[in-house]
């Protein structure tokens, strides 16, 4: 028993190294809630799907980076909320947010795909919060 309890003590500390399970959607939450798009469009596939509200495209980052921007200059962030969050493919981090702005209240998505080796944005939807 005290065998296991060392073994357990030593192998712990290791898993800590591994990619974190939600690391990349806390990560670019918290990159939202801070009004932080330059930062985020750094985590950007090279093109992404991008919606807003009714204007659905595919820009490459730099270009998504500007729409973005001006959306979030538009309507700032005040919080925001992970409302859920899928991990059922070990390559592709998914989540739903509530984003609550100085206008209103959003429902957005944020998918991310492991690219070499990191999670990179590939695609985001923002939509106006479907409230029951």
């Amino acid at each position: 028993m005290i065998r296991l309890f060392t073994l357990l003590l030593l192998i712990l500390p290791m898993s800590s190294h591994a990619i974190p399970a939600w690391g990349p959607i806390d990560d670019a939450a918290e990159l939202i809630k801070n009004g932080n798009v330059h930062e985020l469009a750094k985590k950007f596939a090279s093109s992404i799907e991008l919606t807003i509200l009714n204007d659905e495209n595919i820009y490459s980052a730099n270009q998504a980076e500007l729409v973005l921007g001006s959306f979030f200059k538009n309507n700032p962030v005040k919080a925001v909320k992970i409302l859920h969050r899928v991990n059922s493919n070990p390559n592709l981090r998914y989540a739903i947010l509530l984003l609550t702005t100085a206008n209103a209240e959003y429902r957005a998505s944020i998918s991310m795909k492991l690219t070499n080796g990191v999670f990179l944005v590939n695609e985001i939807k923002i939509e106006n919060d479907k409230k029951e």
